[in-house]
């Protein structure tokens, strides 16, 4: 479990694709001294196990499946990666849960800038979409975000400048796709609603009400 706070920025050493996925190797010297083989990193938001730990970073191996659920597909050496190690209890939770189970990819469609501050418009898939309200939690590349406003197609949000100088939002153009993970609190709620006829017919009620 992690909450979405970056603790550093990497970047790709090496990356090796063969048929069994993708082996990685993320530079990450401010890192590494508190990482220890078998810890989960969430890189761009992707929970991944250290196979191996030197004092520059560590590497890790990324399924098939995973590189086709996820951006990081699109990883080439030199790219830079949000990291952040495992949230361990008695930690503070300053941004929001959030599990390093990437439910899909969104495109960003615009940047905005005015003074130091950025406006991103993000492009979702449908079935991400209904997850979503105003003002609520979302993890983009990994990064805890407040969803600013919605429309038709997607979101948009709005990022200080101390999320900028902290994360790798600032390398990112129009078109590139990110890593999005919805609030599981959400995706819980459509699980009990799914599973329990009364309370699916309670929010039937609601909703023809509304």
């Amino acid at each position: 479990m992690f909450t979405g706070l970056i603790q550093a920025v990497g970047q790709i050493g090496r990356l090796t694709a063969n048929p069994d996925g993708t082996h990685l190797y993320i530079h990450c010297p401010d890192l590494a001294g508190g990482i220890a083989v078998d810890d989960s990193i969430a890189t761009n938001g992707v929970c991944l196990t250290a196979e191996s730990v030197d004092s520059e970073g560590f590497t890790a191996h990324v399924m098939p499946i995973t590189l086709e659920k996820t951006a990081l597909s699109a990883l080439t050496e030199g790219a830079s990666v949000n990291l952040e190690l495992a949230l361990r209890f008695g930690d503070r939770l300053g941004g929001h849960l959030v599990q390093g189970h990437v439910n899909g990819t969104g495109r960003i469609r615009n940047i905005d800038i005015t003074g130091q501050t950025w406006w991103i418009t993000i492009d979702l898939p449908e079935s991400l979409r209904r997850y979503l309200v105003p003002e609520g939690s979302i993890a983009i590349d990994g990064i805890s975000l407040t969803i600013a406003a919605l429309d038709a197609d997607g979101l948009s949000v709005s990022i200080i400048p101390h999320t900028l100088a902290n994360t790798n939002l600032g390398t990112r153009r129009v078109g590139d796709a990110v890593n999005i993970e919805v609030d599981v609190l959400a995706k819980t709620i459509e699980g009990l609603l799914r599973a329990d006829p009364t309370l699916r017919k309670a929010w039937s009620h609601l909703e023809s009400d509304a």
